[in-house]
């Protein structure tokens, strides 16, 4: 009884935010960054900042679809229809020619259709008589098989808005178009903090009560799934230490990231530190399970003399350094990063739309808590719609379920879930 009345209280503890509340407050608290413009070529997962137009027509010029024959006839040309063949045209050859009434010309997929063509015959319907004449063995229409000019994309159309996100095909799509730079919003500069003095390098130090690091990769290479590059930093649970690493961090960096350290353990010194150096908290305590001593804070300063940014910034005159304080049980920073730090990282980049969220139907029951509850869990199509089931090993402390994970559930608070019940999730992107 007592173990129950614990977790009860754990979860209407005073002062807690809500899960969608706390997504909330991290997007009203951050601009974006502003912009710059980099090569389309280096601009992967990043966002639009500015509309793009097209410079040119999609196709450019009006071309063949498929590898045939340039025709010059009627309307409808029947079937065994002669046509004098006077040459040939190879894709990206540039060769000044009309077609007269009855004449064809070797082409190919992609090459630019003669002037005086009509149609395109494509080389499965026509019957070589000798080197100079060809015949259908089907009849054909008007204007078969010529992809024209601007069908795609015409001189001027908007191709992709502010806030698009550039992913391969977008990137693709754009250098189809020529588009050789974008102007896309700021990617915050970052710092992660793990801190603690239990990390062990080598397995013979697992002896001496210490664990081997998880944070640490797992950051790693989160990041480097979106294309991004961060600072990672270790920091001994020492207050001072603690205090001098964030005084520096502030002053260089858009956003810290921290692993551990944010609880009201003896050592737990993140808060502290950053209140004491002048960050504002915006949220402390989340009621969610893992990670409920999750902190948000904000650092502001005037600007420094010639220092500008464009974008929402570039108005006001102070610059700002976000915290995101994650609790360090590995699968609370696992589920922190997923919903809170992807959130963060692309508010600042100007994205304010709320995450993905998925729905899918529970394939067993689940018992309450006071808590909502991020679950690990192996989700599939059947029958038309998604079933999720939850993993087992789902502690704070525990990774292993992620080998078979592919997405993240969440489950209301003071509810008993029941088989078929519809709940909000995000597949695992990573």
């Amino acid at each position: 009884m007592n173990q129950i009345a614990v977790a009860h209280d754990c979860g209407n503890e005073k002062g807690l935010v809500s899960v969608d509340q706390a997504l909330q407050l991290l997007v009203d608290h951050t601009p974006s960054l502003g912009s710059e413009t980099i090569p389309l070529n280096q601009a992967l997962n990043r966002y639009v900042a500015a509309d793009i137009f097209s410079e040119i027509n999609l196709p450019i010029f009006s071309q063949s679809a498929v590898d045939g024959y340039a025709i010059n006839a009627s309307a409808v040309t029947q079937t065994d229809s002669k046509f004098e063949l006077i040459g040939e045209i190879r894709a990206g050859q540039r060769v000044e020619v009309e077609l007269k009434q009855g004449q064809a010309i070797r082409i190919f997929t992609g090459t630019k259709i003669p002037a005086g063509t009509t149609t395109v015959a494509r080389q499965e319907i026509v019957e070589l008589i000798d080197l100079h004449n060809i015949k259908l063995t089907e009849s054909l229409n008007s204007h078969a098989d010529i992809r024209d000019v601007g069908e795609e994309v015409a001189l001027g159309q908007l191709i992709a808005s502010v806030g698009q996100k550039l992913n391969v095909g977008v990137i693709a799509a754009l250098s189809m178009a020529g588009v050789k730079q974008v102007e896309v919003y700021r990617y915050p500069k970052i710092a992660v903090v793990v801190t603690g003095d239990e990390v062990a390098d080598m397995i013979e130090c697992l002896n001496s009560g210490k664990i081997f690091d998880a944070n640490t990769p797992m950051i790693r290479a989160w990041f480097q799934t979106r294309n991004q590059t961060v600072n990672l930093i270790h920091v001994e649970d020492i207050e001072h230490r603690v205090i001098q690493l964030f005084d520096r961090l502030k002053e260089q960096y858009d956003l810290i990231i921290t692993t551990g350290g944010v609880s009201v353990g003896d050592y737990d010194f993140v808060r502290p530190a950053a209140l004491k150096l002048g960050f504002q908290q915006i949220f402390w305590k989340v009621k969610q399970k893992p990670g409920k001593p999750m902190l948000f804070a904000k650092y502001s300063q005037q600007k420094k003399q010639g220092q500008e940014r464009k974008g929402q910034e570039q108005q006001q005159d102070q610059t700002h350094c976000y915290l995101l304080g994650l609790p360090g049980n590995p699968a609370a920073v696992y589920i922190g990063m997923q919903v809170y730090v992807a959130t963060l990282v692309n508010s600042l980049q100007g994205q304010k739309h709320p995450l993905n969220w998925m729905t899918g139907v529970m394939s067993h029951a689940l018992k309450s808590d006071a808590r909502e509850r991020f679950l690990r869990m192996h989700a599939v199509f059947e029958q038309g719609r998604l079933s999720l089931k939850s993993l087992t090993k789902q502690q704070s402390h525990m990774l292993s379920n992620l080998i078979d994970a592919n997405c993240i559930v969440r489950i209301p608070s003071d509810q008993n879930i029941q088989q078929g019940q519809v709940l909000q999730g995000l597949f695992i992107q990573d």
